[in-house]
């Protein structure tokens, strides 16, 4: 335990849906909800104003929509947030070298590797002046925790929420944690919290009040004896740069149960190839192949075989996840699969497995197979063809070349609805289209900050740049946010160059936000 507040903890505040609402001005100050869009869909990100209505993340879409039924649902963009989050890391590693992001939206920092003094007001003016930055830079805001160890630190984000700092000054640990609940301290889960409950054990303070011995009875000694420290307030644990990753892996949730076992077997082949590239772009390889098969029963069942050596080898990986396969009985239907590669290395040891190739012939119809596969599960816009129209999702950017850029609102029965409005902008109208309109396509994410690019046509005058973005739309159109379909609506409020503050919002509960689950962009209901 440091004997100064020099711990840093930032976590974003609702990051995906933030970013949605900086992006779409008909949005700000209205429930959005991020996440897989289908009937099997799970919440990525609520905004605060979704979580009043008791929306959280990591719930059924479907429960959701029962909850916040006028909310935008739409698809995350993470071309989007990658770039925000690597401005928001870019701003951290100039605090500080030791910086140790946990996701794209939060991260510990060790100020006093970057000089900071070790004393509170230094800590604080620190933490002050990177939530400015954050919003100059990003537009969007975020939570900053201060205290003596990463646990506490973590903690005082979690209170800070929304748009806030707290700094937990070292001597005050134990009757800050006392009177909360068992469940605040890192690693109690359910099954964790129901064992103490049993034995008359609830809050922070009756944890330590408990004793290291009886917690080593219930829990066992490495958790008893973790949880005993934690409920101390003593956390040990160092700021770490790199967090050595321990596997890589991909999963899909499908809409409908798969029953045709060559269906089953082509899906599982892209998941293959997209784990291979993954652990690529981390210039890694790995000797242990596993895959993941949740049944329609949502019994789980997981499978693994390891290599002889490590290797990153998509012929390989593909093999070896059809082996595992063949082991797997998936008559019933298949709800989900996976594909992860463990036991990484970084390097490969090239044609390790070459006599598992197959012959060139099958070789190139499987890759046929891959290609139709992918084609019928992109989850941004798939191209026309005779028997199958365009596919638009929800809160994807697209470009019209008559009305410019914009981002899909619905789609549905032939027809796409698009709000053409842009971040510098007042909330925009709405035209609806044909789903094969030829003058609509795929458009890229605008920035969130600075005003419209060099050159942008209709460009709002007036407009400094750097502001953040927020404030409430007014007069958005005579349909909720989100819905699919609509018409033209000429009574829509006009564009405005005037940008609006986003105030702070009152947060019904403070989450992380964890990935989206597998149904994202696998609907355009």
């Amino acid at each position: 335990m440091r004997r100064a507040p020099t711990i840093l903890h930032l976590d974003m505040d609702a990051f995906y849906a933030s970013a949605e609402q900086a992006a779409k001005p008909s949005l700000r100050e209205k429930p959005v909800v991020v996440g897989g869009i289908g009937p099997r869909g799970v919440v990525s990100t609520a905004s605060y104003e979704a979580r009043v209505f008791g929306v959280r993340s990591a719930m059924p879409t479907a429960q959701a929509r029962r909850l916040c039924p006028n909310a935008a649902y739409l698809t995350p963009r993470f071309t989007l947030y990658r770039r925000v989050s690597d401005q928001v890391m870019e701003l951290l590693h100039e605090l500080s070298p030791l910086v140790e992001p946990l996701s794209l939206d939060e991260a510990f920092v060790d100020l006093e590797a970057g000089g900071v003094a070790a004393d509170a007001a230094a800590a604080r003016a620190v933490g002050e002046r990177l939530r400015r930055d954050i919003r100059r830079r990003t537009g969007l805001t975020g939570s900053v925790g201060l205290a003596g160890a990463k646990m506490l630190a973590k903690i005082a984000s979690e209170q800070a929420k929304p748009d806030g700092l707290v700094v937990i000054e070292p001597g005050t640990e134990r009757e800050l944690l006392g009177p909360m609940t068992v469940r605040t301290l890192p690693g109690v889960g359910p099954a964790t919290a129901e064992t103490l409950r049993r034995s008359g054990i609830h809050t922070v303070a009756e944890t330590a009040e408990a004793g290291e011995s009886e917690l080593v009875r219930l829990l066992g000694r490495a958790h008893g004896a973790g949880l005993y420290a934690m409920a101390l307030g003593r956390d040990e644990r160092p700021v770490v740069a790199e967090r050595d990753a321990k596997s890589i892996s991909v999963e899909d949730t499908f809409d409908v149960d798969l029953t045709d076992r060559t269906r089953v077997r082509a899906e599982l082949t892209r998941l293959a190839d997209r784990c291979v590239q993954r652990l690529r772009a981390a210039g890694r390889s790995g000797r242990t192949v596993v895959i993941k098969v949740r049944n329609y029963d949502f019994s789980t069942l997981t499978r693994s075989e390891t290599l002889r050596g490590p290797t990153d080898d998509p012929g390989v990986v593909r093999e070896a996840a059809a082996r595992l396969l063949d082991l797997v009985d998936t008559t019933g239907g298949v709800r989900l699969l996976g594909v992860g590669v463990s036991g990484l290395a970084d390097f490969t040891q090239e044609d390790l497995f070459a006599q598992l190739a197959t012959e060139k012939a099958a070789e190139e119809e499987a890759e046929r197979e891959r290609r139709a596969v992918d084609e019928a599960a992109r989850q941004a816009v798939a191209e026309p063809g005779p028997e199958r129209p365009r596919r638009w999702l929800p809160g994807l950017d697209v470009v019209h070349d008559e009305h410019g850029a914009g981002w899909v609102q619905g789609s549905g029965v032939g027809r796409v609805t698009v709000r053409f409005e842009q971040p510098w902008s007042g909330p925009g109208r709405v035209r609806t289209f044909p789903v094969d309109d030829p003058a609509l396509r795929p458009g890229e994410p605008l920035p969130l900050v600075g005003g419209p690019p060099d050159g942008w046509p209709g460009a709002p005058a007036g407009r400094a740049g750097g502001e953040p973005h927020g404030g409430r739309a007014e007069g958005s159109g005579s349909r909720p946010p989100g819905e699919p379909g609509g018409r033209a609506d000429p009574a829509s409020a006009p564009q405005s160059s005037t940008p609006a503050t986003r105030p702070n919002s009152v947060s019904a509960g403070a989450e992380s936000e964890p990935g989206t689950g597998s149904g994202a962009g696998m609907s355009s209901r």
